[in-house]
């Protein structure tokens, strides 16, 4: 039964980069998926009461989801980031608390976290000390590689007009289940939708020279906006993969965009082949991406097209 509580943890670290890069690291939410492995999704809901309000996704484990509801208050001018967490569940305890950026000599800085659950509500104390921990150490680790990430980082959108119905589109994308029948490049995928709009799967897929991945993957999937996804299973060239498909609606019908950001794992750079360069596998990677996802643009689009009479 939820009982009345209120337990505070704090978490302090110091980080070899700026103070205000880390400030920027933590705001910066459409980034925490390419560091933070359970980071899925965060979906900005509107201005309340002079926060921000955003829905979160994350991803607790290979078959399930956790999301929530929080406001963010950002106080730039004192390097301090707020926040109110309203988790979904009857029995889920909502919980408040704040990051803090102090400069330090020679450029680093020291990261103070604080998070106090308060109110009725059950939730697991270990987990709930080891989540903002290993929050904190990710933006610190991220920051102080802030450099090597711009290079190990690739991030770009291939979009393409569509002159179909977006439904049209958007239910190709998500069925997830006929790709197989579908989509030329993969021969197998296995789905499960523990609830509406959250999918994970196993997929066999194979890029343009002939190599061949097996992946697994989590979805939040928002009807007629976007459909977001992260590798948590990935081949071995990577550190972490991440991207969505986008719908932009306009006057004459919508454009459907493909984003991807890899990470590429550095010790891996062999597997292209002896003296690969991290500036080869950045060719490499968003040659066979693009070339995949071009080809699931057209193949959507003619779908869309061809039911839309067009």
């Amino acid at each position: 039964m939820p009982t009345l509580q209120q337990d505070t943890i704090q978490h302090t670290t110091i980080v070899d980069a700026p103070a205000t890069l880390v400030f920027d690291l933590v705001a910066g939410f459409d980034r925490w998926p390419e560091f933070h492995g359970p980071s899925v999704h965060a979906e900005r809901l509107g201005h309340q009461d002079g926060a921000e309000v955003y829905r979160h996704w994350w991803v607790i484990d290979d078959h399930t989801v956790r999301s929530w509801q929080a406001r963010w208050r950002f106080h730039r001018d004192e390097l301090r980031i707020s926040f109110e967490f309203d988790p979904e569940g009857p029995d889920a305890a909502p919980s408040r608390g704040q990051f803090a950026f102090l400069s330090l000599s020679a450029g680093s800085a020291e990261i103070r976290a604080e998070q106090t659950v308060s109110g009725p509500g059950s939730y697991d104390p270990e987990r709930f000390e080891r989540e903002l921990r290993e929050l904190v150490d990710r933006f610190a680790d991220a920051a102080a590689r802030s450099e090597e990430r711009r290079d190990l980082v690739v991030d770009f959108e291939d979009p393409l007009f569509v002159a179909g119905p977006l439904e049209d589109a958007y239910n190709y994308l998500y069925e997830a289940d006929k790709w197989p029948e579908r989509i030329p490049h993969v021969s197998r995928l296995t789905l499960e939708e523990p609830a509406p709009g959250v999918q994970f799967f196993d997929m066999d897929t194979q890029t343009p020279d002939g190599s061949a991945h097996t992946t697994r993957s989590v979805r939040i999937c928002l009807a007629g906006n976007v459909i977001v996804y992260k590798q948590i299973h990935l081949p071995k060239l990577l550190d972490g993969h991440t991207g969505h498909w986008k719908f932009t609606p306009t006057r004459e019908g919508f454009i459907l965009a493909a984003r991807h950001t890899a990470t590429i794992k550095p010790d891996a750079l062999p597997i292209l082949g002896p003296g690969t360069t991290v500036l080869d596998a950045r060719r490499y990677l968003r040659r066979v991406l693009s070339t995949n996802s071009m080809s699931n643009l057209r193949l959507a689009k003619a779908y869309a097209e061809e039911r839309g009479g067009v």
